[in-house]
């Protein structure tokens, strides 16, 4: 498995770093961002569930989607929103993601039952990048934490995120 997560102090914030080989092209590879289907197979941490994903992936569209926690963890639902400002096919992805309510009406992080101090919105830089052999590296940059525990918690959960996409493309 390739990776190689981190998180980066810069300056007063810290991004998080998570990248994987996907075995799949990057068109193929892209899908798992732009179709809804594919999407909620992979999004959230281990155990946790994704009954709703709505894509508008173009600059200025959003996707919408809903990360439901397992019973153990409460069984809450979080729904966030991703503000696309460039969409690259099938190369890159910027979006910001921010809390929002089931109407998609956004809250603070700690309204949506979020712990700690994550951010109120996360730059999202995501990078497909094809490889020689067909195979893509997906890598995953979030900014703007400004604490170690907040920061390595994302890096957790975005870890298990891209372990999940992983397993959509080995069949």
């Amino acid at each position: 498995m390739s990776q190689s997560p981190h998180a980066v102090p810069t300056g007063s914030t810290r991004d998080v770093v998570v990248s994987r080989v996907l075995d799949a092209a990057p068109e193929l590879a892209w899908r798992a961002w732009s179709d809804p289907a594919l999407l909620q197979q992979w999004w959230g941490p281990e155990g946790f569930t994704c009954p709703r994903a709505e894509v508008d992936l173009r600059p200025g569209g959003t996707t919408f989607l809903t990360m439901q926690a397992p019973a153990e963890w409460g069984g809450a639902s979080i729904h966030t929103a991703w503000h696309h400002s460039a969409v690259l096919e099938p190369r890159r992805i910027e979006f910001v993601s921010t809390f929002v309510d089931a109407s998609g009406a956004r809250i603070t992080p700690a309204a949506a039952g979020i712990p700690g101090a994550v951010p109120a919105e996360v730059p999202h830089l995501v990078d497909l990048e094809p490889l020689p052999d067909g195979r893509t590296r997906v890598t995953v940059t979030e900014s703007g934490y400004t604490d170690a525990d907040t920061s390595e918690q994302s890096r957790a959960g975005q870890e298990q995120c891209l372990d999940k996409m992983q397993r959509l493309f080995r069949g």
